[in-house]
């Protein structure tokens, strides 16, 4: 049988891009400012998510960073907003909101991106994709790592290699910060493909 992937976003897993009140501090538009230079360098998707990832780093956990609506969860899902989209599509900056025990189906992403835990903590499991041993048979996931990203931490990746499933496993809300290097208005998510595969855990 041929590994089953999802090419479209599913939707409990892939919550539409939304916003609620004003979109933009004064913080957040300097953080815009510097990604914009860091993306337009113009250099390959690896060391442009190390660069933006240095300009996220120092704004995370600031109280003036995002507004209250922005750090809103919704309680059937984790929430996407929509903090900035470039004109050009170039990148788009994203808060993700998690409430305890919210999470991501396994999914790969449509570009390069970087993500940064603005409050709480996130809860990571890395994956590779094995081909079917044999003829007729079925592809499998096979975790390589598992992470806990406290408030602070940030990490980038790129595609291939960026299988994961994201989840909030503490007792409080978390808040992270994603960017892309894709426009988000316009696709709704950051996600490629989702995978339902076996897996080893």
């Amino acid at each position: 049988m041929a590994a089953s992937l999802s090419s479209t976003a599913h939707p409990a897993a892939l919550p539409a891009a939304r916003t609620a009140g004003p979109r933009t501090t004064g913080r957040l538009a300097a953080l815009v400012a510097d990604i914009r230079e860091a993306v337009g360098r113009g250099l390959p998707p690896d060391p442009t998510a190390y660069l933006v990832g240095e300009k996220l780093a120092p704004h995370l956990g600031a109280a003036d960073l995002l507004t209250p609506e922005q750090c809103e969860g919704d309680p059937e899902r984790y929430r996407q907003h929509l903090l900035h989209a470039e004109a050009d599509g170039g990148f788009s900056v994203v808060a993700l909101v998690w409430l305890p025990g919210q999470r991501t189906s396994v999914h790969d992403h449509v570009s390069w991106c970087v993500t940064g835990v603005h409050e709480g903590e996130e809860h990571e499991r890395r994956y590779r994709l094995l081909p079917a041993d044999s003829p007729g048979g079925r592809a499998r996931l096979v975790a390589t790592e598992d992470a806990v990203n406290p408030q602070g931490s940030v990490c980038g990746f790129a595609p291939p290699g960026d299988i994961h499933r994201v989840w909030n496993g503490g007792p409080g809300k978390a808040v992270s910060i994603h960017v892309y290097g894709a426009d988000i208005s316009r696709l709704g998510s950051s996600v490629r493909r989702v995978y339902d595969l076996p897996s080893d855990r």
